[in-house]
């Protein structure tokens, strides 16, 4: 096992034991304890003569960023982890912090001609008054600063260590995730530090750079669902393999898929840290379909249907009441969902109540709601209904040119990534018996009207087709839940939709015609559609077939536009 070093203790001890320790690899390059020390010293030096307690830091180098952050803690500062450098979050900043260190605009850089300054001693550092502040997304969409005493850090990577430090021991730590947020800190630059493991100092961003840069020598990748869901079966990662210990992920569910992905192209099955900014460390499993194991000192119970925590990784011994749904099992608890407006795309916590207010912020919105849906892709969907400057627009300049406007009224303070891909814009808002806009209402309103065509043979008066009728077609919902069925209404709607598509039918409904249901069509039938245009008679015929027999048939009838509609015909 490496021997372990509490944070406040990290340079106490036997200088000349530890000078040629590795602590990083930084371009190729090994770098010994001695030179990360004298690093610190020059932060200190710099931060000492910088008036005011508290600096925000960014670095993207993970061993520059460890040295300021020691070196400021060790001047006494408060050290404050801006998510990210956008100028709005740069702006916010300068107000509530005496400087900026390291990449920063104007960042403070360690003074290495006097780092020592006949002083090369550095004192243990004081659990309770060593801070450090990381922002992240709270209930209410607005950034959050989250304090954090190093006693809570301590605390925390002792928790790991404890779990998972004898599998990992004598490896190397590489990471695709940002030392600027919790779990990349923790895992990335804290954890190292204290057990003695060296640490890469260079971020891999794609999964070409991982296959190139890991190697038969130990290692472990510090990762995330974002880039574990995308690895390539084209890469050749046999050279990695022998030596990869462990692949954690955190930040989000790892789809089994995923997980299942990265056994059989790594070997080695992802183990998920499961907590929050605010929380720390709660729980782990190995196998994204088991349930979650706590950490050691962490106890929790459900509140309700609410996860509720209490830990040293706290700021105190109070219980915190989550915004995570669970459910107690025997091996620990699954997840069910959240219970508030935050959620996750690609791991960025996403506040749907911010995107809301944003958009009825504008003039051209009256209300909005919004809403997640997956599928291929995770997007942010909205629903809108709008004021009168804002029907005018789109009934002037349409649909696309409304949704362009409203995403660029958003650009400018939520994340490109949480901007709308969906849209509807409706007279009013759906609602259930209660009178409450629900998602579920709000969800129905995404899901298609009628199944995707696929197109079997076509001729300029007749056309044949196949439908596979899903039970999430929007038409399903409210008609016999218990057995869904088909409402003859549809079969009629998808007919008409679809000749119009096949026959660019410029005319409109007058009647029905011989009209016939014979069979119920149920979630999972296969439908042949066969349409017929009668130009003479200015008639549709329709006949809906599957494996079972005839289910409906028909024909509909349509008059001529007058000419001045026509071109209003979409």
């Amino acid at each position: 096992m490496a021997e372990w070093r509490a944070l406040p203790l990290l340079f106490s001890g036997d200088a000349s034991a530890d000078a040629a320790r590795i602590v990083a690899f930084e371009h190729g390059a090994a770098v010994p304890f001695e030179s990360f020390r004298r690093q610190v010293l020059a932060w200190r030096c710099r931060f000492r003569r910088e008036a005011g307690t508290r600096v925000a830091l960014h670095a993207e180098s993970s061993l520059s960023f460890a040295a300021a952050l020691f070196g400021a803690w060790h001047a006494g500062k408060i050290v404050t982890l801006p998510g990210d450098v956008l100028p709005d979050t740069l702006e916010r900043l300068r107000t509530v912090v005496d400087a900026f260190a390291g990449d920063l605009p104007d960042g403070l850089q360690p003074d290495f001609a006097h780092g020592d300054a006949g002083d090369d001693v550095l004192r243990p550092l004081d659990l309770r008054s060593t801070r450090l502040v990381i922002y992240t997304s709270g209930s209410s969409g607005e950034p959050a600063a989250v304090e954090k005493r190093l006693h809570q850090l301590d605390s925390e990577i002792a928790s790991l260590e404890s779990r998972f430090g004898v599998a990992i021991d004598g490896a190397t730590i590489h990471g695709t995730v940002s030392h600027q947020h919790i779990y990349g800190l923790l895992f990335r630059v804290l954890w190292p530090l204290a057990a003695g493991r060296p640490f890469a100092a260079q971020r891999l961003a794609y999964p070409e750079q991982i296959a190139a840069t890991l190697d038969a020598q130990p290692s472990v990748l510090v990762s995330s669902p974002a880039h574990l869901k995308r690895l390539s079966t084209t890469i050749d990662w046999r050279a990695m393999k022998p030596g990869l210990r462990a692949v954690f992920s955190s930040g989000g569910p790892l789809p089994p898929e995923a997980s299942a992905s990265v056994h059989r192209l790594w070997g080695v099955v992802p183990v998920e840290v499961f907590g929050s900014t605010e929380t720390g460390g709660i729980a782990s499993r190995q196998g994204s379909t088991q349930a979650w194991s706590p950490l050691r000192g962490v106890d929790w119970r459900i509140d309700g249907e609410t996860l509720a925590v209490r830990s040293a990784h706290l700021p105190d011994a109070q219980w915190f009441v989550s915004a995570d749904r669970a459910v107690a099992v025997e091996q620990g608890f699954v997840l069910v969902g959240r219970a508030d407006r935050i959620v996750k795309i690609e791991e960025r916590r996403i506040s749907l109540t911010a995107i809301e207010r944003g958009l009825q912020a504008s003039p051209l919105v009256h209300e909005a709601r919004t809403l997640l849906l997956t599928g291929e892709r995770t997007v942010v969907a909205a629903v809108c209904r709008l004021t009168h400057e804002g029907r005018d627009l789109l009934a002037s300049a349409g649909k696309r040119v409304l949704v362009q406007k409203l995403r660029d009224i958003l650009a400018g303070s939520i994340d490109a990534i949480a901007l709308p891909r969906r849209w509807r814009f409706v007279e009013t808002l759906p609602v259930d018996t209660q009178g409450k806009v629900t998602e579920a209402r709000l969800a129905v309103l995404f899901k298609p009207l009628l199944p995707r065509p696929d197109w079997q043979s076509r001729t300029a008066n007749t056309v044949s087709l196949n439908l596979d009728v899903d039970a999430e077609l929007a038409v399903f919902d409210g008609h016999f839940p218990i057995t869904p069925v088909l409402p003859g209404v549809a079969l009629l709607d998808w007919a008409i939709r679809l000749g119009r598509e096949a026959f660019a039918l410029q005319r409109q409904f007058a009647r029905m015609d011989v009209l016939k249901f014979q069979l119920l069509v149920r979630p999972g039938t296969r439908l042949n559609l066969q349409l017929d245009w009668q130009e003479n008679h200015g008639a549709l015929a329709f006949r809906y077939t599957s494996e079972l027999g005839a289910h409906a048939s028909g024909r509909v009838l349509f008059t001529a536009l007058p000419v001045a509609a026509e071109e209003l015909v979409p």
